[in-house]
This record gives structure tokens, sequence and C-alpha cells, in this order.
């Protein structure tokens, strides 16, 4: 069977420093399409860590999902990306994004308006990247840019896509507007894609990055088993957009009502529904699983590994390729 699209991984947040650039060059040689960073509050920045396994790879694409836009300024976020993207033409990707509520208000950088805040963000640091000057407008509310451009030295030659990681109908729609892409978090199912990219609307173009929590086995039952803890935020209040198009929806819902805490809510979830809220099973299944998620639309497969062994999950989830 040949791979149904390409396929990615994510280098966990909670990852030792030593096995940050063992991992990445392990999926590099593995053949994975993507190797995609994030930056949590607490753990480790983005721009560095996707510049250091860029530095330690040799074809692999990378992916930054995602930088929070009230954490930056925009003229500095653009020299950050075009940095990436000058010193490595052609495999950076940025993604941009809210930045978790709670996170961003413990460090003073929630906006009054966040919709606003990042379509602002966004607009000006592709343009900057495109080697355009940028003046705010007179209206603007959240970025405030005076005859700002990137050196001519500075401008990449191959300009890099920005994506906003978002998930809510609202923020969806800005995506489709100012972005060339949109991630979509953990649990990414065939109808939460077809779903988003209904809201997106995008004129043209748009690239549609999927996380899922992922296990490959010959055992299905110990897959879904190993996928299964991750799975304890999806009946908090953040995943609704991802459940709304599930048929189960309404059960799940109830599930989590009546359980005292998460823990006992993951051990309840049907099997069923964890194969539908994750990539796991034999590699044949989950083959199917990302077949499905190219059929809705979706454009890359992020696997987002689960395991104490970080080498020894990345290699077992090579199999689907």
């Amino acid at each position: 069977m040949t791979r149904p699209l390409p396929t990615g991984v994510m280098l966990r947040r909670d990852l030792r420093a030593a096995d940050v650039i063992p991992f990445a060059r392990r999926a590099d040689e593995l053949g994975f399409d993507e190797l995609w960073v994030v930056e949590d509050l607490g753990f480790r920045g983005g721009v560095a860590q996707a510049g250091a396994v860029l530095a330690a790879t040799e074809r692999i694409h990378v992916g930054v999902g995602i930088l929070p836009a009230g954490a930056r300024n925009a003229a500095f976020a653009a020299m950050e990306a075009a940095t990436l993207a000058q010193l490595f033409p052609g495999r950076v990707t940025i993604g941009i994004g809210h930045g978790m509520p709670a996170w961003m208000r413990a460090v003073g950088a929630w906006p009054s308006s966040p919709l606003t805040l990042l379509a602002e963000h966004v607009s000006a640091v592709r343009a900057l990247l495109r080697g355009e000057q940028v003046t705010s407008a007179p209206d603007a509310r959240s970025v405030h840019l005076s005859d700002i451009a990137l050196e001519p030295v500075a401008v990449p030659a191959v300009v890099p896509d920005v994506l906003l990681g978002v998930r809510g109908p609202r923020s969806l729609a800005v995506s489709g507007q100012v972005a060339d892409g949109t991630i979509l978090a953990e649990p990414s199912t065939p109808e939460y894609v077809r779903t988003a990219l209904e809201q997106i609307a995008a004129p043209g173009r748009h690239r549609l990055v999927t996380y899922n929590v992922a296990a490959v086995d010959d055992d299905a039952s110990a897959a879904l088993a190993a996928v299964r803890p991750s799975l304890q935020w999806v009946g908090e209040p953040d995943a609704a957009p991802h459940l709304e198009p599930l048929p189960f929806r309404d059960e799940l819902a109830a599930l989590r009502a009546s359980c005292a805490d998460r823990t006992e809510f993951v051990e309840r979830l049907p099997a069923e529904w964890v194969r539908q809220l994750a990539l796991a099973g034999t590699p044949d299944e989950v083959r199917g699983r990302l077949a499905a998620l190219a059929d809705a639309g979706a454009t890359s497969a992020v696997l987002v590994p689960v395991g104490d062994d970080p080498l020894q999950v990345l290699t077992s989830l090579a199999r689907v390729l």
C-alpha cells in the first residue's frame, strides 16, 4: 500500500534534551516527511528547537506548531522565521496561533481581542517574509509597525508557509483569509477535517495539517491501550470543536460528566471511540485511517508518539511508511 498522504511525527515537548537530536535524526533516517516541534509554556522554545533539528538533519521538513502571536512582536517573529528559511530553504513551515489562554494570561500576554491580534500579526509576518515594507493601518488595534521591512540580505528566497494553529469556527475563518494553511490539534478526525475546511473556506490553495496521538502494533488492542491515557483531555471544553461533528459527541459528553476525573474517563472510553480519536492499530489499520484523513482534505498527518522509549516508539510508528 502506498503512503496516502505526507506523514510527520511530533517532537514531544517532554523529551530529555539528550534525546532531541537523536530523535530528529532518526525520524529523518526512517523516512518521515515532516517533524513538528511545539512551544508550550515552561518547556522549550519553538524557534530554537527548529533551528537545532534542521541543522542536525538532511532532508526532513520541520514545522513549528505553534508560536503564540501575543508572545512576539510581528517584526521580530518575521526575522526569526526568515532566518530559518534562509538557512534551510524549502524545509520550514511556521505555525502561529493564539496560545493557550491560561498560559498567555499567566505571562501577561493575552490580548483584549485575540482574533484581531492574530489576523494583524500573521498578515504583517507574511508581508515581511515576502520582502514588503509594512506600515500598520491607522485603525490597527494590536500590531503597530511603521515603515518596517527586512533588509534585502535577510529576505528568504523561498518564503515559508505560515499556518494558523486554531480550532474554533471564527478562528478557522480567519485562517482561511490570512494564512497559507491551518494546523488542527488532536484529535483530528476525518469528520472534523471536513467541518474545519468548510469553516476555513479558503479561496485557493490551503494546507491542512492534522495532529493525532498514535501507536502502531501488530496487536491492535495493545496500540489502543497505548494511546488511551493521552486522550484524557478529549472530554474538556477546549476539545469541543473537535467533537462537534462526531456521531457520539453527546454520549462522550455524558460519559465525561459521569466520571470523577480524567483517569476514570479514559478508562471507560469505548474501544471504538478510541479508534476514531487516535491513529492506533496495526500498520494497515493506521494506513487506512491516514487514507480517510486524505480523503477528507488533510494535506499532511502528524503522529503524536506515546510511550516511554522515544526511539523505539518512533521506529514502530515508521511502519506505516
